[in-house]
Order: C-alpha cells, then structure tokens, then sequence
C-alpha cells in the first residue's frame, strides 16, 4: 500500500514541474503596476517636500530683504534649491500686506521620471512671516 502511495505523489509532482514559473510569469504585470504606482505616489511626496522647503525659503529671503526688492528675492531663493527637474515649470509669488510676507509656490509633478513629461496638475507650498523691522 505504501509503495502505490508514493507513485502516486511522484506522478503528481511530476505534472506540477513548472507551475510556479506559470504563476509568476502570470504575477510579473501585476508586481510592475504595483512598482510603478508606488514610485508614482514617491513623486507627488516628493513634490510636496520641495514646494514646502521652497515656499519657506522664498519668504525666509522676502521677509529680509527690502520691500521694493522682495519679489526678485522670493523668487530667486525659491528657485535656488530646486532642481532643473523641478525648477523648470516652478513659479514663485510673494506678497506683503499688514506686516505680513508670504510665499507661493507652484510645481509640476512629473510621470515617472523628472524632467519629462508632468501631469496637468500643480503641487502648492505656501508659507508665511512676519515682516521684519528695520532699525
């Protein structure tokens, strides 16, 4: 009896040979989607990250520089720590108003890889100070 059990389960493994290359190859689109996707949503982060840090720049550089020379100095310091990935469609606004400077920033968030193609979409940072007082 022990003997017809045990061919038995060679047979059976002999028919199995090669069914866990099938179900990966069948895995395999799946795994890349899911890849893809996540590298996807590392990019919108990311693009979050940087319009934050450039907006606090931006109005690290207004609140310190002269009223008729702010604007030139948000934009040149929102600028400054973007990459050429980043920068290229960035745009940079700062305003003032009842002592108060703050700072918007608008990015891109690129498909996949930076500096190619984006999607029809903008990531926002905003921050805001206080002006500060000149002796």
């Amino acid at each position: 009896m022990t003997g017809t059990r045990t061919t038995s389960l060679r047979q059976r493994a002999g028919r199995d040979r090669g069914q866990v290359t099938i179900e990966f190859l069948g895995m395999t689109p799946t795994i890349l989607v899911t890849l893809v996707v996540l590298w996807q949503l590392v990019l919108v982060g990311y693009t979050f990250t940087l319009a934050g840090n450039a907006a606090d720049e931006a109005v690290r550089a207004a609140t310190a520089a002269a009223p008729g020379a702010r604007q030139g100095a948000c934009q040149d310091a929102g600028l400054d720590k973007l990459s050429g990935a980043w920068a290229g469609g960035a745009t940079v606004n700062c305003a003032t108003g009842g002592g108060f400077v703050t700072a918007d920033v608008r990015l891109d968030v690129p498909i996949l890889f930076p500096g190619t193609v984006s999607f029809p979409f903008e990531v926002t940072g905003h921050a805001g100070a206080v002006e500060e007082e000149e002796d």
